[in-house]
């Protein structure tokens, strides 16, 4: 069975995307309707931008959703899931590629999503660090540890690599505690506090979005975010998209439950490697290679 994964914010790069631009004239179509949506060339600044360009978060996300989507497009006939799932944005692209709401009605969703998200990171100095080296339970004592700050587990990456997330000062006073039982805690290039309480003006603002769009039964079954679990019914996957924003990225217990129901093969739709790399942390055994 093929199970088809949709990377999230960091797996960008100058230049992604325009071999679909220049190579296919509906690819080129979609991207152009994204320009007119957006409001500016977004595909200026992802085929010859600067990686500063990039990084801000109402570029990057729309940037890695429409790689995504439209190289799922370009794959025609060949795109056949048996399941998809996306890391926290990739969700977006994740149900767009299954047919549970349109292209422009995504998009529009990344849009909202990234703009309310960057409001969060200019009203809270916030940040996130990937740990390394510990267990899942370590980490979630470290965090639990931590007084009068914010700082949670953000994303469940692979065994052996958690994301926190939360203020400036909670996550270092976290990072300190991590090196004190020899784990290694890398902060991230990241605007603000994903996936952790400091999200939630920006979970209120989406939850009207979300609401005002139309979702359709998928192809295949979502394993969503917030619980890993597979799901099909229009009204669940609109709550467990809205409860995202606020809570961890389960996607080591993602790819176990689609390794549990069958997956055999795993397809990373999108900019970059790192999902891959994530699948074969989990199981080495696991067949796992890049769409492009």
């Amino acid at each position: 069975m093929k199970a088809y994964v949709f990377p999230g914010q960091g797996a960008q790069f100058v230049g992604m995307g325009k071999n679909l631009y220049d190579g296919n004239e509906e690819c080129r179509a979609m991207f152009e309707k994204a320009n007119e949506i957006i409001g500016f060339r977004i595909t200026d600044l992802m085929f010859a931008g600067t990686p500063e360009d990039l990084k801000q978060t109402k570029v990057t996300q729309p940037a890695i959703f429409l790689h995504s989507v439209i190289l799922a497009k370009y794959m025609g006939a060949d795109f056949k899931p048996d399941m998809v799932g996306g890391h926290s944005l990739g969700e977006f692209s994740a149900l767009v590629a299954a047919g549970a709401m349109s292209f422009e009605d995504g998009l529009r969703l990344v849009i909202a999503r990234a703009n309310a998200m960057q409001k969060c990171c200019e009203k809270t100095p916030s940040t996130m660090a990937a740990v390394l080296k510990l267990d899942d339970k370590t980490v979630e004592d470290i965090c639990a540890s931590v007084s009068g700050e914010v700082v949670v587990p953000a994303n469940y990456n692979c065994p052996g690599q958690l994301v926190i997330s939360g203020t400036n000062e909670g996550v270092a006073q976290a990072c300190e505690k991590v090196k004190e039982v020899k784990g290694k805690a890398l902060p991230l290039a990241v605007g603000g506090a994903f996936h952790s309480p400091l999200m939630e003006p920006a979970r209120v603002e989406l939850a009207e979005a979300i609401e005002r769009t139309e979702f359709r039964r998928p192809v295949c079954p979502v394993y969503q975010n917030v619980d890993a679990l597979p799901h099909s019914d229009p009204a669940e996957i609109k709550k467990n998209l809205l409860m995202q924003l606020t809570s961890p990225v389960r996607w080591t217990a993602t790819v176990q439950n689609m390794l549990r129901d069958g997956a055999d093969e795993f397809i990373e739709v999108g900019p970059g490697t790192a999902l891959q790399g994530m699948v074969k942390r989990v199981n080495p055994d696991a067949n796992a290679h890049s769409a492009e």
